[in-house]
């Protein structure tokens, strides 16, 4: 049996999204079924403690499933010494449209090529990063491609990989079920989930 064939049946086993990664879910119900006891006075709710309040407010926006993966990658960073806080995370369609106009018909520098529903940031599935230095947020840093290597080692898709628009502060948690759909696919798939009050990881 492959290891991804044992994740799988772990993930299965204890009720959580099967994908065959072992990212910050899988780790945190193991703890919880292994490690966290009744009455220890651990807290019954994740494993991942809470990032700053700034992040804690974009990640609250984000599907229930991404946010682990957001604390662990803030983790993740400042286990090296890099701080980063998670400044983008859900938008509305309108939102996504107003970024989209940015550099094209309103002021400001082009930072998108996705109008709304043609965005991951629109179904809570994606999130931005800052780098910040003595409380500075810095746009550009070396440390942003150090950050993308931890985020793909959790298992999420990294914006600084794609060829035609290179975003390396940009995140973004899969689901299961889009794994082998192209990016184009797998936003299609997720507006008619929207639109049919299906949920996006189920």
């Amino acid at each position: 049996m492959r290891i991804e064939e044992m994740i799988a049946a772990v993930q299965r086993e204890l009720g959580i999204g099967v994908d065959g990664k072992a990212g910050p879910q899988t780790w945190g119900a193991i703890y919880q079924r292994l490690v966290v006891k009744p009455g220890n006075g651990q807290p019954a709710s994740g494993t991942i403690a809470p990032a700053d309040n700034r992040s804690e407010k974009v990640i609250a926006t984000l599907q229930a499933e991404a946010q682990p993966f957001a604390r662990a990658l803030v983790q993740k960073a400042s286990s090296i010494g890099i701080t980063i806080k998670i400044i983008s995370g859900l938008r509305t369609y309108a939102e996504q449209d107003a970024l989209y106009a940015q550099g094209r018909t309103a002021p400001g520098k082009i930072v998108t090529n996705a109008r709304g529903g043609h965005s991951n940031h629109n179904f809570g599935i994606a999130f931005d990063v800052g780098v910040f230095e003595e409380g500075e947020y810095l746009q550009d840093s070396p440390k942003y491609k150090a950050v993308g290597a931890l985020g793909v080692d959790l298992g999420l898709d990294w914006g600084g990989n794609w060829t035609t628009f290179h975003d390396e502060p940009h995140f973004q948690l899969r689901p299961s079920w889009a794994v082998n759909l192209s990016e184009d696919q797998m936003l299609a798939a997720m507006r008619s989930r929207i639109d049919e009050g299906q949920a996006i990881y189920a």
